[in-house]
């Protein structure tokens, strides 16, 4: 069984709380793609835990968890991500954590170009995360990038600094005027924070392949979500990977297996951290009650994410690009602060009506077209059952599956692990 649990809308839609729950009947948990950008957060019984690059299914013992070849990693963010789980308690080792030789790393000198070129860019930015995302992928695919698997061949290691550092101060030096890097300094870098990770790093390639040849359970655990996605995203204001559950198998290893089953991952209003047109959105005191009533701030960045009422529109077209086979709506509880709930159910472009989400750039046109649902105006956060929920939000729910098309298989009312809802 390979099963992907993705993203369907801008990210921060609680896919790493799915993962957490879900990954209980799972051997394996594999991220394969992005970097410490991503920012999943999970509560369970032994607290608090943010993660930006571990799978979330390192908090279960018995999950064998991959770093798959579509990352990039940062590999002083990784080793601080590690101690600090290590001091929670929990276990990480060669037995449970495996990275594929095949990750690219994430240098210093990609974070110092990610900054320099947003500052550059002032009103124009893109909304980047600053952790050297995008000039690390663009150095993959330039092949110049440095790999995991670099870190155990020393000597040829050492000759691929002196070459690739040379090319990068073209960029840092003549390009934005930076103080150039130098190899000495570079390969220290590597040797500090990649010689703790050697034992971890492997072909997850093969590893991944006997698994599912074993009967193994295999879970694929999305960044953020299918409005970033490189291609199908809201382009140029995306991350420079692919989200889609498509991609998965190629992006952790195995691009010779096929998905089983896709589950999309959507909250039950919108919100997007970062630049880029977002047609939905509330702003002033509408838009401050929705953010301060669901915490709605970047786990990687604490940046207040942008806030508006569910987005048919978009989510429809999530579903499609994820190929989603059933969905789960997070943070329902959130809309008890509601006694009407706005839903947008079209977009109007130049006084075209929409239902089908439009070339991104038409997107700085549109409005949203509102539909106002009643709301149920009370705490649901002790619901645990389908017939524990008030009509109006099993209603709600209802509206959200015909309007989208798609099949809600669980709800979320808390950020407890057991604060679900199976609803079929």
């Amino acid at each position: 069984m390979l099963t992907s649990v993705c993203g369907i809308n801008w990210g921060d839609e609680g896919k790493g709380k799915m993962v957490d729950l879900l990954s209980e009947e799972y051997d394996v948990v594999c991220r394969y793609q992005g970097g410490n950008n991503a920012g999943h957060t999970v509560i369970n019984e032994r607290g608090k835990f943010i993660l930006n690059l571990l799978p979330s299914g390192i908090l279960r013992e018995n999950v064998v968890n991959v770093l798959g070849a579509g990352m990039v990693v940062d590999i002083r963010h990784l080793s601080g991500e590690m101690a600090r789980l290590r001091a929670a308690g929990v276990k990480i080792t060669p037995e449970n954590l495996k990275i594929s030789d095949r990750a690219v790393i994430t240098m210093p000198y990609h974070v110092l170009l990610d900054c320099l070129e947003e500052e550059r860019l002032a009103e124009k930015k893109f909304g980047s995360t600053r952790r050297g995302i995008a000039p690390v992928y663009a150095d993959k695919y330039m092949k110049k990038a440095f790999r995991m698997g670099d870190l155990l061949h020393c000597a040829r290691l050492r000759e691929r600094v002196e070459e690739i550092v040379e090319w990068k101060n073209l960029t840092v030096c003549g390009g934005y005027g930076g103080a150039p890097i130098t190899a000495e300094e570079t390969f220290a870098y590597l040797k500090e924070y990649g010689d703790p990770l050697r034992e971890y790093i492997c072909d997850v390639g093969r590893y991944l392949h006997e698994a599912a040849a074993a009967g193994k359970k295999i879970m694929f655990e999305a960044q953020l979500g299918a409005l970033r996605d490189i291609d199908y995203g809201i382009y140029p204001y995306t991350s420079s990977s692919s989200t889609i559950a498509a991609y998965a198998p190629i992006g952790a290893g195995v691009p010779d297996l096929k998905l089983d089953r896709s589950i999309g991952v959507m909250k039950a209003y919108s919100t997007c951290v970062g630049e880029g047109p977002f047609t939905a959105e509330y702003f002033g005191e509408k838009a401050e009650k929705l953010r301060a009533a669901g915490g709605e701030y970047g786990a990687a960045t604490g940046r207040p994410r942008r806030v508006g009422p569910f987005d048919a529109v978009a989510s429809s077209y999530g579903i499609r690009c994820q190929g989603a086979d059933e969905v789960v709506l997070t943070k329902l509880d959130i809309l008890s602060i509601y006694d009407e709930i706005e839903v947008c159910v079209a977009y109007e472009c130049e006084g075209e009506i929409l239902r089908e989400f439009p070339y991104p750039d038409l997107l700085e046109k549109c409005k949203p077209v509102l539909r106002t649902l009643k709301g149920w105006g009370c705490d649901i956060s002790k619901c645990r059952r389908r017939e524990d929920l008030p009509r109006e939000a099993l209603d709600y729910i209802a509206f959200i599956e015909e309007a989208c098309g798609c099949n809600i298989t669980y709800v979320a009312v808390g950020a407890e692990r057991d604060a679900v809802i199976k609803l079929k």
